[in-house]
C-alpha cells in the first residue's frame, strides 16, 4: 500500500445521519491512557449532530477486525468521567500489527465490512510508535480502496519515544513513579547499608530508549542521594567501569543505588537480559536485566544486594500519576476528535513546549508518516559524560512532566476506580474473521 505524505484536509461528507466514530487502545497501557480515551468519548459526545455514536474496539485493532465493538453510548457520563482517574486499558488492549496491504488486502477489506456496516467515518487509535504505522494504513483506505475515514493517532507510551512531540502521555507518570521508588528505596538501603545491604538494583522499562532510567535521575538532588548510577540503553555498558563506579560509590556513600533500563546493551549490541523469544510486534523479549546486574555485583565486588523489577507496576500506578501528564492524556483525545472535525486525516495532536521555567505547552498536529516506526532516543547532552547520571540540561527537560498530584478518589484506604459495562454491540456480519 502506497504511503501518501502530508496532512491533507478531507471534510467529511454531508450525509442524512453523522458518521459513527471507532476508537481503541493499543500496546502496553498507561496509568492515564484512560484518560485519553474519556478527552476522545467526551468530545465526541459533545460534537452533537457532527458525530454519531462512539465505538469502542474491544482489545485494540482485533475488535475491529472480529466486529468485536463496544457501544460506549451505553455509559453514564458520570463513568466515563471517571475514566480519568482509572489506569489500564478500560477496553482492553492488544499487540498486533497491520501487515502491508500487499501481504495481507483480506485485513483491510475486512475492515472496510466492519465500519461498512456500522458507518464508521472517524478512526481514533491510542497507542505509541507501531499503533501509529496501523492508524496510518487506516488513513489511507481511501485512497486505496475507495472507502472514506478520517484517522487519527492519539499518542501513548511510557517510553516516551515518539518523534516530534515533546513528551508522551503515559510517561510523566511512570517517571515520577521510578523516581519516587528509588528515592524511598535509596533512604531504605542506606539505613541498613552499615550491618547489611550494600547494592540495590531498581529495573525499568525502556528496550532502546533510556527515558524512563532517566527520570529515575530526579530523585538525585545533591551530592550522595539515591540514584548513584543510572545504566542506559544509549551508553553501552562496560562491566569493569561500572564495578569501579558501584565500589567508589559503596566506600563513599556507604550503599550504592542504582537504575537500569531493561534495554541495556554489551559492546558487541548484545541485551545484557536477551531471553531470545519475541513479542508480537517482533522485538525481543527481554529476560530481566535486575538479576543480571546483582550477580555481577555479588561475583565482583562480593557485596550483599537486593534488586527489583518495576515491570507492570510503574505504568499501572495511577494513585502516583502526575498531574501534567493526566492533563496532556486528556488534551490529546480531546484534540484528536478537534482535528478531525476540521477535516484532518493520517495526523497525530502533539504537545509542544512553549516554556521550560515556567512550564507551558499546547497542542500542535504532526504527519503520521513522520511518526509511525519512528523511535526518539534520549539525547547524549541529557547523560552526563562518564555515562552514569544525567545532566542539568537533562534535569530541565524531564523534571516539569512529573509535576503535581490527581489523587483518584479514594474509600476505606484504597483508591476508586470505574469498570464500565462494555456493552457488546450487535454483530451485523455473518462472516467470522481469523487473525
Amino acid at each position: 500500500m502506497p504511503k501518501k505524505t502530508g496532512t491533507k484536509k478531507t471534510p467529511p461528507k454531508k450525509t442524512a445521519r453523522p458518521r459513527n466514530a471507532f476508537y481503541a487502545q493499543s500496546g502496553g497501557v498507561t496509568a492515564v491512557i484512560n484518560a485519553s480515551a474519556a478527552g476522545v468519548i467526551e468530545a465526541c459526545r459533545r460534537a452533537g449532530s457532527r458525530i454519531g455514536k462512539v465505538y469502542a474496539g474491544r482489545n485494540g485493532i482485533v475488535g475491529a477486525l472480529t466486529e468485536d465493538l463496544i457501544d460506549t453510548s451505553k455509559e453514564s457520563a458520570a463513568a466515563i468521567r471517571a475514566l480519568r482517574h482509572t489506569p489500564s486499558g478500560a477496553f482492553g488492549s492488544a499487540r498486533f500489527k497491520l501487515k502491508k496491504f500487499e501481504d495481507n488486502p483480506a485485513q483491510y477489506q475486512r475492515l472496510i465490512e466492519v465500519f461498512r456496516a456500522h458507518d464508521i467515518g472517524y478512526f481514533f487509535y491510542n497507542g505509541g510508535g507501531d499503533s501509529a504505522d496501523t492508524c496510518l494504513k487506516v488513513s489511507q483506505l481511501a485512497d486505496n480502496l475507495g472507502y472514506p475515514i478520517q484517522a487519527i493517532h492519539v499518542p501513548k507510551t511510557v517510553d516516551n519515544d515518539l518523534p516530534i512531540t515533546d513528551c508522551c502521555p503515559g510517561f510523566g507518570s511512570v517517571a515520577k513513579y521510578v523516581a519516587v521508588s528509588i528515592r524511598e528505596a535509596g533512604f531504605d538501603v542506606a539505613s541498613m547499608a552499615k550491618t547489611s545491604t550494600k547494592v540495590f538494583i531498581m529495573e525499568v522499562m525502556g528496550r532502546h530508549a533510556g527515558w524512563i532510567a532517566a527520570a529515575g535521575g530526579l530523585a538525585a538532588e545533591k551530592e550522595g542521594d539515591s540514584p548513584h548510577i543510572i545504566l542506559f540503553p544509549e551508553i553501552t555498558f562496560d562491566e569493569d567501569k561500572f564495578c569501579a563506579r558501584v565500589k567508589e560509590c559503596v566506600e563513599k556513600y556507604g550503599y550504592c543505588a542504582i537504575v537500569v533500563s531493561e534495554g541495556v546493551k554489551t559492546a558487541d549490541g548484545k541485551f545484557l537480559s536477551d531471553a531470545g523469544l519475541r513479542d508480537a510486534f517482533g522485538h525481543a523479549q527481554l529476560g530481566g536485566v535486575a538479576p543480571v546486574i546483582a550477580q555481577l555485583v555479588k561475583s565482583k565486588l562480593n557485596y550483599k544486594y537486593h534488586w527489583a523489577v518495576a515491570d507492570y507496576l510503574q505504568r499501572a500506578a495511577r494513585h502516583i500519576a502526575s498531574k501534567v501528564d493526566v492533563e496532556q492524556a486528556y488534551a490529546v483525545g480531546k484534540a484528536a476528535v478537534e482535528l478531525a472535525l476540521k477535516g484532518h486525516n493520517s495526523v497525530m495532536p502533539t504537545i509542544v513546549r512553549t516554556s521550560s521555567s515556567p512550564y507551558k505547552w499546547k497542542i500542535g498536529m504532526a504527519p503520521l508518516d513522520k511518526v509511525a516506526n519512528q523511535e526518539k532516543m534520549l539525547p547524549r547532552d541529557y547523560i552526563t559524560e562518564d555515562g552514569f547520571h544525567i545532566t542539568a540540561k537533562g534535569r530541565r527537560y524531564l523534571s516539569p512532566l512529573i509535576r503535581g498530584e490527581d489523587y483518584p478518589p479514594y474509600k476505606d484506604g484504597l483508591p476508586q476506580y470505574v469498570t464500565l459495562k462494555n456493552a457488546p454491540l450487535k454483530k451485523k456480519l455473518d462472516t467470522p474473521f481469523v487473525l
